[in-house]
């Protein structure tokens, strides 16, 4: 399998596009190798939420922001697939295997 993508029903899905980004790993930017600054204006009062909830910066606040809005689509995707797929392993399974 090539970097960066894995394999569904033989269709290439690229690995952003993934539940992977929603692991362990969620939240944190990875250093990027560009970058675009850019000018934003913003409700104050929604700014101010949006940091107390984040616990971060402006600039960490909006890119966690712009994060989940690009995943959006991806936790759509899985939505659609609740009651879909059918696991070889029950609940009761995994929780006997900790």
């Amino acid at each position: 399998m090539e970097h960066g993508h894995s394999q569904a029903d033989g269709d290439r899905i690229p690995r952003e596009n993934t539940i992977f980004d929603a692991g362990v790993e969620y939240g944190k930017m990875k250093i990027m190798n560009t970058a675009r600054k850019i000018t934003v204006e913003v409700p104050e009062k929604l700014l101010e939420r949006a940091q107390e909830a984040s616990g971060e910066g402006i600039t960490q606040t909006v890119r966690t922001g712009l994060q989940l809005v690009a995943g959006s689509r991806t936790y759509a995707r899985l939505r659609e697939l609740r009651g879909k797929v059918k696991f070889s392993r029950t609940a009761t399974d995994l929780k006997d295997n900790r």
